[in-house]
């Protein structure tokens, strides 16, 4: 149970991700602070899970807890840019596998 807190910071950042991308359509600029914008929410979210539920993060001091938000956030960066080759490639492909 120790080790929920990291996935949980992927995931909402993740989600916050998809709703700025789509909030921001028209708009490059934000778009491409959406990775800083997720490291600063994640640290937050770090900093948070280490005051509020601190038996979750198991960790020494509050800078190791917005450590490990910072990188939760940036990988639900890396996670989004994962989903979108695969269905990238799946609709690039879609029929000559078989």
């Amino acid at each position: 149970m120790e080790y929920i807190v990291a996935p949980s910071i992927l995931a909402i950042c993740y989600l916050l991700a998809e709703i700025l991308k789509v909030a921001s359509s028209k708009n490059e600029i934000i778009k491409r602070l959406i990775p800083p914008i997720l490291g600063i929410i994640g640290g937050i979210l770090g900093a948070i899970a280490y005051i509020y539920i601190p038996q979750y993060l198991q960790v020494d001091n509050i800078y190791e807890g917005i450590f490990i938000g910072i990188i939760s956030g940036l990988a639900s960066t890396g996670s989004n840019q994962i989903i979108k080759q695969i269905l990238k490639g799946k609709n690039e492909y879609e029929g000559e596998f078989f």
